[in-house]
């Protein structure tokens, strides 16, 4: 098996990929038969699986050191030419959708691949290649600008995902200078993140008019390929959190203040859930790696094969590094039948949770690594999420490996912070749809406005003693609303979705397991209402009335059973 370091990437060529493309293509349309036209469908797969690896490949050793000149100039190629790419993949569906043979490709490949054909065309056109190019521009620039932050603390310097250990430190001075600081940063790049992201929001919906919409709302959901629900249910689903989970996270914010002993507890005291400190790891990345061994060669036999092979092809990244660029994610590597997590540890609890909810990810799509279709490997965000937040439930038997004496802190705080997580995610969606329907207003207005929509899902925040929060600049740290518009919100329907697994794990684990291999095995093959509907995996949806208030029930049980003025 090849490492990642001896994975190969070749630089596009874009003229002769498309040359390539439109003459299968051509084929494509004159095909006398089904089976030639499977044969030219399968024929195009393989050269998107090549050029698709490369994109993998060009953005992944960026991320990895952004200052990395050769791939630097390889990212400003590949946001160049990933429009020109879409677009021919667009050509692509325009043809399988004036295909005669249409209802033999749907059963041949299943319903996806025409659907995401259509779905693909209402949200793209060649006229807004211009402004997806300069997009890309500015969603590199943006990460390039957050992985050089360089902050001096404690006589140090320290990147922005370091800082992370300090925010949460049981000396109160410490977490308010380390807050300081980090803030400090944002506040001193105030005027390029404005800029950035001031340009992202006028160049979408420019591309949105372009198109025929009134605002990029629409465009959003379609560009995320969003199928089967819309605008209408996320409101109504941002109302059930509004409503039925809000008023419980204002009781677990005053019984975290109780429990920290503070009058008048700042933002800063929050990322400290106990007096004696947070759970943190008891050993260093090495550690964790060997322990996640054991857990997944133990949890069943198809996540203790997957593992391995990510430890065997050196598949993993999780150190943190001058020039990496932040957060976590996971990608695929389809030429190579391969998934990829990247991660920067920074020795708080947040490694384990990186640690298991990429692994999440990656194990859906090691199952789904002979999929035919590349369509069909990825289902669309909501639904990828849910395999990596219900994949951190499904460590905790093991998660003593990790925490040691600690771990009733890391179960008590994982599943509070996962429940007081989903109203600040459902504000970062509201703050957008506000944003896309109001493009032209003013940085200061957007940053007023995320202050408005904070305080109703958020009121126990008090910024007292920091402008740049008590303005409403906290939004400008998560890269997701500068990347990916409306995706984040994908993470709390997801959440829900996990939560329902973990209530099921602790009645029948062997049910619950079933149930979560089922979902992970049939990766994109259906849209994301179909697959909580399919038989094998049987979720209630988020957007049912009264869905969130029935999750939340057990939940609020089973904090109960740890007295955590104690730990």
């Amino acid at each position: 098996m090849l490492k990642f370091s001896e994975y190969v990437y070749e630089e596009l060529n874009i003229e002769e990929i498309e040359q390539e493309i439109r003459a299968l293509i051509i084929k494509l349309k004159e095909a006398k038969k089904p089976r030639e036209v499977y044969k030219n469908i399968d024929a195009i797969t393989e050269v998107r699986i090549k050029v698709e690896t490369n994109f993998s490949l060009g953005n992944v050793r960026f991320t990895l050191n952004t200052a990395d000149e050769y791939y630097v100039k390889q990212m400003d190629f590949l946001d160049e030419i990933s429009p020109r790419y879409e677009a021919l993949v667009n050509e692509f569906y325009q043809v399988l959708l004036e295909s005669p043979f249409k209802e033999q490709i749907d059963k041949h490949y299943g319903p996806v691949l025409l659907k995401c054909a259509e779905v693909s065309l209402k949200a793209f056109d060649p006229k807004i290649m211009p402004e997806l190019i300069e997009d890309n521009k500015l969603k590199s620039r943006y990460s390039k600008l957050l992985a050089g932050a360089k902050i001096r603390f404690k006589g140090k310097t320290y990147n922005l995902s370091a800082m992370g250990k300090f925010l949460s430190d049981t000396d109160r001075r410490t977490r308010a200078a380390a807050s300081k600081a980090y803030y400090k940063w944002f506040a001193e790049n105030l005027s390029e993140l404005d800029e950035i992201y001031d340009k992202m929001v006028h160049l979408r919906d420019t591309m949105a008019k372009k198109l025929g919409y009134k605002n990029y709302v629409e465009l959003g959901y379609l560009r995320l390929g969003r199928v089967d629900y819309g605008p209408e249910e996320v409101k109504a689903y941002r109302d059930q959190v509004y409503h039925d989970l809000v008023p419980f996270t204002k009781k677990l914010f005053r019984k975290q203040a109780k429990r920290l002993g503070i009058k008048g507890i700042k933002y800063y005291d929050y990322p400290l859930k106990f007096l004696s400190g947070n759970a943190r790891p008891i050993g260093d990345k090495d550690y964790l790696v060997n322990v996640a061994k054991k857990m997944y060669e133990e949890m069943s036999p198809e996540t203790g094969e997957f593992f391995n092979f990510m430890l065997d092809c050196e598949l993993l990244d999780l150190d943190t590094r001058p020039n990496k660029a932040g957060g976590g994610y996971t990608t695929t590597f389809p030429a190579y039948r391969a998934p990829f997590i990247f991660g920067n540890f920074n020795g708080t609890s947040g490694d384990v949770d990186v640690l298991t909810h990429e692994a999440g990810h990656a194990f859906m799509a090691y199952q789904c690594r002979d999929f035919k279709l590349l369509e069909t490997v990825w289902p669309t965000y909501e639904a990828c999420e849910i395999h990596s937040m219900s994949m951190e439930f499904f460590a905790y038997p093991w998660t003593e490996g990790f925490f040691g004496e600690a771990n009733d802190k890391y179960h008590f705080s994982h599943v509070e912070g996962e429940i007081t997580f989903i109203p600040y995610g459902v504000a970062v969606d509201e703050f957008q749809e506000y944003i896309y329907e109001n493009p032209n207003i003013s940085p200061v207005e957007r940053r007023a406005k995320w202050r408005e929509i904070e305080k109703k899902y958020l009121p126990h925040l008090k910024y007292t003693g920091n402008e740049f929060l008590e303005n409403g600049g906290f939004w400008m740290r998560q890269r997701h609303i500068y990347e990916s518009p409306f995706y984040y919100i994908d993470y709390t329907i997801a959440q829900v979705l996990a939560f329902q697994f973990f209530n099921l794990d602790r009645l029948n684990h062997q049910d619950a397991w079933e149930r979560y291999l089922a979902l992970c095995n049939l990766g994109g093959s259906k849209s994301f209402l179909s697959l909580l509907k399919d038989r094998r995996v049987r979720l209630v949806s988020p957007f049912k009335k009264g869905c969130i208030k029935r999750v939340v029930k057990p939940l609020k049980e089973y904090l109960t059973q740890f007295d955590d003025s104690t730990m």
